[in-house]
């Protein structure tokens, strides 16, 4: 039966179940759902059952990301069911899990704009929240719910940062339809 972490049968060093893991997440990354398959069975077979749900539920978010945006509640869910099962039901949700993301299409857009965030908050950049939308009084925030489409062209980024740009859209199939939305809405041509 499998732990929750302590009796893993490893090599001695480690450096085989981090291999895995990371063979898991790669395999699922290039959709090769046969080896992710296979790294998860490593995985479970060695005594690991928190690893890969943990590796799993980044993947979800990750790697799928916005071309499938419910991967994450699937990995929410299939791997709470894996550690409430216990071995060995647990390998079913999970091995359903696997094959899913492998499947999925992929994306890291979201994930690449925030580190993009991330790197002009590093450089110190975004000095405050524009007054409109600071609290209590919220002056000259124009609500957009107000407006049709619940949308109003209006600045939200820090004003040293109102150009910056960090998400771009994915070229898969949810995030094009997203695109093409946002982009009737706000007025803008191909």
């Amino acid at each position: 039966e499998l732990s929750n972490g302590s009796g893993m049968r490893f090599d001695r060093d480690g450096n085989e179940h981090y291999d895995l893991l990371s063979g898991l997440q790669k395999s699922i990354r290039g959709s090769d759902e046969n080896a992710a398959l296979y790294y998860l069975a490593k995985l479970l077979h060695g005594g690991d059952l928190l690893s890969p749900c943990r590796r799993l539920l980044v993947i979800a978010s990750e790697d799928i990301g916005c071309a499938y945006p419910m991967a994450i509640s699937l990995a929410y869910s299939a791997t709470e069911s894996a550690k409430q099962l216990g071995m060995p039901e647990a390998a079913i949700p999970l091995a359903n899990l696997v094959t899913i993301l492998a499947t999925a299409p992929k994306s890291n857009t979201s994930y690449m704009a925030y580190h993009g965030a991330m790197e002009d908050i590093s450089a110190g950049l975004g000095i405050s929240v524009p007054k409109h939308l600071q609290s209590p009084l919220f002056e000259g925030y124009l609500y957009p719910h107000d407006y049709e489409n619940d949308y109003v062209k209006q600045t939200y980024l820090p004003n040293d940062l109102s150009d910056r740009k960090y998400y771009t859209f994915g070229s898969n199939k949810t995030e094009q339809a997203a695109k093409a939305y946002w982009d009737a809405i706000k007025g803008k041509k191909n």
